[in-house]
Formats: structure tokens, C-alpha cells, sequence
């Protein structure tokens, strides 16, 4: 029954736990209709009823399918979040840069405030150390905390970062993950939010802008159906997106920057190469093996990652060469070995364009007019190289068969941050 507080499940969730359920559960109809529409009570999606009839007199909701299927006939479940044993939890007693602690600073006040802030703060700011204090503060008050981020990759590498630096069982919600159980801290991808209601005293969406969280109304939704509600809104960026910067225009929201890598260093400015033929990547990949780092390599596509892998085996036999992709089932441990210099090369789709560090990298974007690198995704690729205060600087080319705006808006705003924190 403990997985049920500050959650809002399912009849098929509940499992065996629907016989034993307390009487202080409140339930909802798994949708409400009108005239013309069918409203799911999960994610607040409105769809016309005759695009979502089922063949019985009931209706369902699409939006959320993958998370399970509610429909018009049946209930969602609720019991109130329980409370939880005031501790302080915080082990890591690293030093936070005095542009971090400016930040930090910033959230503790949301917190006192319960209000909305959106922390724009380039790659390699070290905004996850920048959150710890919030994070313990609420902790060590006795109130729940979840962190949601859109990739499941991010969502894994926070989570053993905050277990090494919090002394709390943590638990992590994604799609392949274990069962939830319940603690003060939770870690998990953006839609699992939707299995909670009035459960966190603050909520930290991380990577805000990127897909499928960026200006999707039923994530919206659900940050703001799973939080208490007198809590707090945390908004992590590098790139802002148009809704939340709207809101900083009206007054709604505050904002505040931090323009400089927590090690004092630029963002590295990418390179852009026009190349009409593989041939010319191919040089540049084997003057970047002659300077023995690491190197990452983003394709646009699953099919295209593979075949390019496989021409690179071929053509380098030497290098430890990994492909991985939304798809990749060993994927966990290929990052790892790349990680630990067991692959010299990785070739990836954008899954890893965000949230993952690779200390001294290096990083080529093939294809990169291809749509799908978009503004956003281009600068959190460039981001991945120069993290380290061992080697911030590195690089970061973009191979391409002709200049996008999304290419130039990139390039301009990592020189316009570097601008901002005092470069010129």
C-alpha cells in the first residue's frame, strides 16, 4: 500500500492491493466528458469523443497509453502524501563557486517564497550541485522532493550523483526501472510524474527544454498536477524555451543566470566543416585519434549510426569503436566503457546529447543540418566537450552539407553565454 501515497494509480497498478485499499482513498473518474470531448483526469488531455471511443460506451485517453490506458468507466486512486521523518541527508561538503552559490541562494529563497524560478545556467555550470542545498532544506523538514528529467540517461546518472552525495534511499521512476517505493527523494523521467498528485514539496524539472518535456502541455500538466500546492517550481536549463520565457516577461516566473563553467573556462565555440562526402570526416577523425582522447560522435538517426559504426570498424581497426541508441539494450554499459576508456570511440543518436559528462572529450556531429539537431540539441552536443578542469577545452566540430539557422542560432548564443560570463 506504501506506493500508493502521493500517487494516483490505476485500477490495474493497484494489483492485489485494490482488495486491501484504506478508506480514506480518494478516487476520480478516469476521464470527464462534455458535449464534444473526453478530458483524462491524468494529464489533462482534451480529445474529441469520437476520436477516442472504445467499442463499449466508454472512451480512453491517448496521451498517456504508454503509461497504461485510463478510460471513461474506470477510477484513478489517491491517498495523500504521507509524511516523512525530518533528517539531513546531505553528505557531498564540495564548494560551491561564488556565481553557484549566488544561484543556490536564489532557490533557498523560492523555497521561503513557494514560488516559481527558471535557472538558466550554461552546460558545465554544475547546476546539480547548485540544487543540494534546496534539495536538503526540504528534506531535512520532512517534505518530499522529485526531480524529473526527460532522458531516461539523465534520469539514471542523477540518480547514482545524488545517491554518492545523499545519505536517503533515492527512488528511480523510468520505464525500465524497479517498482517505486516510497522516500523523500525521487528521481525519475518527466512523464512518470503523471503517476503522482500533490506529492512534492518541490519539484525540479531538469532539462526543461528538451524533448518530449519542451512545451508539451500534458508534462505542463503533470509538474504541476504532482506538486503540493503550496510547493515549489524549480526550471533547469542551458537553452530557455518560448512558453517559459513568456512567463519571465509577464512577471510569472522568475529567472536567474549563471553564464560561467563552474572551473571559470569558456564553452568551446563549435567549428563548422562543409563536407559533401564521408572522406573529409574521415580525415578529421583520424588527425582528432592522433591526440589520444576520447572521442563522440552524434548521427541523426538510428540506421545511419549503425552503418556509419560499421564503415569506421572497418576503416579503424585499432580504435575500441560502440554504438548506442534509443534502442540499444547494453546501452547502460557502453556508456560505461566509454566512460572508463574501454571504447575510444562512441557513436550515438542525440540520447546522449544532455545530462552525461565525458571527462577531456571530444565531439563531431555528423549530418548536423539534419532536422532533428535543432537550436537547443546543438548546444547541449557542444556542451559535452570542456567539462573538465583538467581539459576545458577540446573539439567540437559540426560536419554539414549546407549551414541551418539552427546551426548559426547555436554557434551565436554559446558565443552570446561567453559574452555574458565575461569572454570576449
Amino acid at each position: 500500500m506504501d506506493n500508493l501515497f502521493g500517487r494516483l494509480l490505476t485500477r490495474q497498478e493497484l494489483g492485489d492491493d485494490f482488495e486491501h485499499l484504506p478508506a480514506n482513498t480518494v478516487t476520480f473518474p478516469g476521464m470527464t466528458l462534455n458535449n464534444k470531448c473526453a478530458i483524462c483526469n491524468r494529464c489533462g488531455t482534451s480529445s474529441l469523443l469520437h476520436t477516442v471511443k472504445l467499442e463499449i460506451s466508454a472512451y480512453f485517453c491517448p496521451e498517456c497509453l504508454q503509461l497504461g490506458r485510463v478510460r471513461s468507466d474506470e477510477l484513478l486512486y489517491h491517498l495523500p502524501q504521507q509524511i516523512f521523518s525530518p533528517q539531513d541527508p546531505l553528505l557531498w561538503n564540495g564548494q560551491l563557486t561564488p556565481y553557484q552559490a549566488e544561484v543556490s541562494r536564489a532557490l533557498i529563497t523560492a523555497i521561503d517564497q513557494k514560488s516559481q524560478i527558471l535557472v538558466h545556467a550554461v552546460t558545465g555550470a554544475g547546476k546539480t550541485e547548485m540544487i543540494y542545498a534546496a534539495v536538503s532544506r526540504i528534506i531535512s523538514s520532512g517534505g518530499t522532493v522529485g526531480i524529473a528529467t526527460p532522458r531516461t540517461d539523465v534520469a539514471r546518472e542523477l540518480h547514482t550523483r545524488l545517491s554518492r552525495d545523499f545519505s536517503i534511499p533515492i527512488s528511480l521512476l523510468h520505464a525500465e526501472s524497479e517498482p517505486y517505493f516510497p522516500t523523500p527523494l525521487v528521481i525519475s523521467t518527466t512523464h512518470q510524474l503523471l503517476r503522482f498528485r500533490h506529492a512534492f514539496d518541490l519539484l525540479i524539472i531538469d532539462e526543461v527544454d528538451a524533448f518530449p518535456f519542451a512545451d508539451n502541455d500534458a508534462l505542463y500538466f503533470a509538474a504541476e498536477q504532482s506538486r503540493k500546492m503550496t510547493s515549489t517550481l524549480i526550471y533547469l536549463t542551458a537553452t530557455s524555451t518560448d512558453k517559459l520565457d513568456k512567463l519571465v516577461k509577464r512577471g510569472q516566473l522568475e529567472k536567474v543566470s549563471l553564464s560561467r563553467r563552474f572551473h571559470g573556462n569558456p564553452l568551446v565555440v563549435p567549428k563548422v566543416i562543409f563536407s559533401s562526402s564521408e572522406k573529409l570526416i574521415y580525415h578529421h577523425i583520424k588527425k582528432q585519434r592522433e591526440t589520444g582522447f576520447p572521442l563522440l560522435i552524434f548521427a541523426p538517426v538510428i540506421a545511419f549510426g549503425k552503418l556509419f559504426s560499421e564503415r569506421l570498424r572497418s576503416l579503424f581497426p585499432d580504435e575500441s569503436i560502440g554504438f548506442v541508441a534509443s534502442t540499444s539494450k547494453d546501452r547502460a554499459d557502453e556508456i560505461e566503457r566509454f566512460r572508463q576508456g574501454q571504447l575510444t570511440i562512441l557513436i550515438s543518436t542525440t540520447i546522449l546529447e544532455r545530462g552525461v559528462t565525458f571527462p577531456k572529450v571530444d565531439v563531431f556531429v555528423i549530418q548536423s543540418h539534419h532536422r532533428l539537431f535543432t537550436k537547443s540539441s546543438l548546444i547541449q552536443i557542444a556542451g559535452r566537450v570542456g567539462r573538465s578542469p583538467e581539459r576545458p577545452t577540446g573539439l567540437v566540430y559540426f560536419f554539414h552539407a549546407g549551414l541551418t539557422r539552427e546551426m548559426t542560432r547555436a554557434i551565436s548564443e554559446i558565443r552570446q553565454m561567453n559574452r555574458l560570463g565575461g569572454f570576449t
